[in-house]
């Protein structure tokens, strides 16, 4: 669904036994603020229309980073470099008795 809006950098990470919250999170850019706000649209419209319940979103207003929390799957939506800052790849790909 993200290839179809052309994400950039799409990556899932495996949160199984690092996260009580979540079992996957999938961290994705687009190219500019509306490109973000487009693709958590259209990914907010598609998780509802195929019974996915209450999805929550935050970050809508400015769409340097969008979250969409389904339960399972946290979905982050960035501008590159407001990812690059936050670096949640490397932050939660560490392995869970490793120090940061």
């Amino acid at each position: 669904m993200l290839d179809d809006d052309r994400a950039e950098d799409v990556a899932a990470i495996d949160l199984t036994g690092k996260s009580s919250v979540t079992d996957v999170m999938v961290v994705a850019s687009g190219r500019s603020g509306r490109h973000v706000g487009a693709m958590a649209d259209h990914l907010l419209r598609r998780l509802n229309e195929t019974g996915h319940g209450t999805v929550h979103v935050e970050g809508l207003k400015t769409c340097d980073w969008v979250l969409l929390d389904a339960g399972d799957v946290i979905v982050h939506l960035f501008r590159p470099e407001v990812r690059a800052f936050y670096n949640l790849e490397r932050l939660w790909s560490a392995p869970p008795d490793s120090t940061i």
